[in-house]
């Protein structure tokens, strides 16, 4: 007998926008408050399955040129954020990209959402409201798994998963967040974890 697709078991329940951004660094720590993204990587779930992505590089301006400790980090090349838009066109096309159906935004951890406000402020660009709840995903799967909060590549570890594609490449690691969020999403939708959500601070306040 087949199985029947993940889809046809679960209720219905909002699309999760599965967000991994990845920012300027510094082996040093230098500059850490003033670290920009370079690139914004996005699935979408939408009723057990993955049907669509969003990935951009974005072209850093208070320190343009990449460290090597970055490129290293997450092989993104110093070609491909001159190439790219800077963060107030791209913002813009990733919120278009979400749209307006109802969507939880999810992350592995709060670092990614504050990084998000941190470069819209920086832009004095508005903060879009319906960004003001927020699902960690690393929290999560610590209850999901009775386990002490794991980096994502940890967590794959546990589950026996192995991690597609490249660690800090941010649309690689969107996938394999939702790769996971998919095996809890029966759990989270049982227990209602899907809907403990964190509000957001806006910074436009």
């Amino acid at each position: 007998m087949d199985q029947q697709p993940l889809s046809q078991l679960l209720p219905p329940h909002p699309d999760l926008i599965i967000c991994d951004l990845e920012a300027t660094c510094w082996n040093d720590g230098e500059h850490r408050h003033e670290m920009e993204i370079i690139e914004i990587g996005a699935v979408r779930i939408h009723q057990g399955a993955i049907i669509d992505q969003f990935s951009a590089f974005v072209r850093p301006v208070v320190h343009p040129k990449l460290s090597d400790f970055c490129k290293a980090l997450t092989s993104i090349t110093q070609y491909q954020v001159d190439e790219a838009q800077p963060f107030p066109m791209v913002f813009p096309q990733f919120i278009e990209w979400i749209g307006h159906a109802p969507f939880v935004f999810c992350s592995w951890g709060h670092y990614d959402v504050h990084q998000l406000q941190h470069d819209v402020a920086q832009h004095q660009l508005t903060w879009p409201v319906k960004l003001d709840r927020h699902l960690n995903i690393k929290r999560c799967f610590a209850l999901f798994r009775n386990v002490q909060p794991c980096g994502m590549e940890r967590a794959l570890q546990l589950m026996k998963i192995p991690l597609e594609g490249t660690h800090h490449r941010g649309i690689d690691d969107a996938h394999n967040i939702a790769r996971l969020t998919l095996l809890m999403l029966p759990w989270m939708l049982r227990t209602q974890s899907i809907l403990q959500m964190d509000s957001v601070a806006s910074p436009n306040l």
